[in-house]
């Protein structure tokens, strides 16, 4: 058993019981003031990490409630692990409250456990032990704390406004082993003056929609992830591809999407290739209001890609069915380098500590590094493992939030020792 495994087993107590802390803090977003840009939970979530950084005996910054930051004191920060503090509503489905983390067959239940603070006190005992074992740095670490990641990374947009990453960075908000690549993504909102059937489908543009109601009949599908289509069936595509009648509007809307089709070859789309795999396309809401018919679509298409290529083909075949463009927005693809010195040393660390071997992958999702150049996403889950993330029952074990912290510690020693 290693030195720093020894201490995180001596500590498991400490960090259970911290998590439990943060996880009691309901830190989503609401109205912002001020002081409070995302809302007085976030900030209230920072201010309890900063203060116990603080107690470890790190160096420790707060930028005005938007992020914060600890240093290991000595060398000039060169690796930053960025972790956010900031969860999704807690919705149905728990068998009792979400905010009162329990724990049962050595699973930590809980808002947040998994996404993300769980890894965010994983980060911080990693450094902890690396620090209080006076293991030697070359480099400087730095641990980031962001909140507001589940609403759009404002956060890090305002950190990097007023500070400089360092330049390895890494965030334990995915899965292992690395994730270097993420597909672009896209956005579309749209919509028509529209006089036929009520219709109700779907009520956020990244979920594959699982109901579809159409005046008195509802049409069901199956639930997925947008950057994973394949998994769920579209409710929306169903009740296009079943409905009765021609009106030109229900019609375009059938042609650009074909029921079980996934890739958006019907809208022009479909590319694909060899690093990061098929585009996805899914129509994930459809609803009318007030006389008029909104839709919108999830896009996540390859690296060989740019935004402009792929909204300019989308919005135009979205235009000639009949409808007007409101709004399309997105991001670029990621892309680090795999054989970079930086990924091969994340990747020696997981094969080291776990004895599986090491990869890299590519995802449809988006990770809080996707807008970082050179940073990829280190954990926090592990192959093949599902934690109920932004579902009920959130969980994350006892025994991965030690593995975590081991990984993450002997990674600073890794890239920094």
């Amino acid at each position: 058993m290693s030195r720093i495994t020894e201490y995180l087993l001596s500590h498991k107590d400490e960090m259970t019981a911290f998590l439990g802390k943060l996880v009691a803090v309901p830190s989503i977003q609401s109205e912002a003031s001020e002081e409070f840009p995302f809302g007085p939970e976030p900030a209230a979530a920072l201010g309890l990490m900063l203060d116990k950084c603080r107690e470890s005996g790190f160096i420790v910054e707060n930028l005005c409630n938007y992020a914060g930051s600890a240093d290991i004191p000595g060398p000039v920060p060169e690796l930053a692990i960025l972790s956010h503090l900031d969860v999704v509503p807690a919705g149905p489905g728990w068998k009792a409250d979400p905010f009162t983390m329990r724990e049962e067959n050595g699973k930590l239940i809980g808002r947040g456990t998994i996404d993300d603070k769980g890894p965010a006190v994983a980060a911080l005992f990693a450094a902890k032990a690396v620090k209080e074992l006076a293991i030697p740095l070359k480099k400087g670490v730095r641990l980031i704390f962001g909140t507001n990641e589940e609403n759009g990374s404002a956060d890090m947009a305002y950190y990097r406004s007023q500070r400089e990453l360092p330049p390895m960075v890494f965030t334990p908000d995915g899965e292992y082993p690395v994730i270097n690549v993420e597909k672009g993504m896209l956005r579309v909102y749209f919509s028509a003056p529209f006089f036929g059937a009520d219709i109700s489908a779907g009520h956020v543009v990244n979920a594959v929609p699982e109901s579809c109601t159409v005046d008195d009949l509802t049409f069901c599908g199956r639930s997925a992830h947008a950057s994973t289509p394949e998994k769920g069936e579209n409710a929306i595509t169903l009740f296009l591809s079943e409905c009765q009648g021609d009106h030109p509007l229900i019609s375009g809307l059938r042609k650009l999407f074909p029921h079980g089709e996934t890739d958006g070859s019907s809208c022009g789309l479909g590319f694909s290739d060899d690093i990061s795999g098929n585009t996805t396309c899914v129509l994930s809401m459809l609803n009318t209001i007030n006389g008029r018919l909104y839709g919108a679509v999830d896009i996540r298409f390859p690296v060989n890609r740019t935004k402009c290529e792929v909204s300019s083909i989308i919005c135009k075949a979205i235009q000639d069915a009949g409808f007007t463009v409101d709004s399309c927005d997105g991001a670029e693809p990621h892309c680090t380098d795999e054989n970079s010195t930086f990924v091969q040393g994340l990747l020696k660390t997981y094969e080291r500590v776990t004895g599986d071997s090491g990869r890299c992958i590519a995802i449809g999702g988006g990770t809080y590094v996707h807008e970082i150049e050179g940073g990829v996403a280190f954990g926090a889950e592990f192959p093949g493992t599902d934690h109920n993330m932004h579902s009920a029952e959130e969980f994350l074990t006892v025994d991965e939030l030690l593995k975590n912290a081991e990984l993450m510690a002997e990674a600073i020693v890794e890239l920094c020792g």
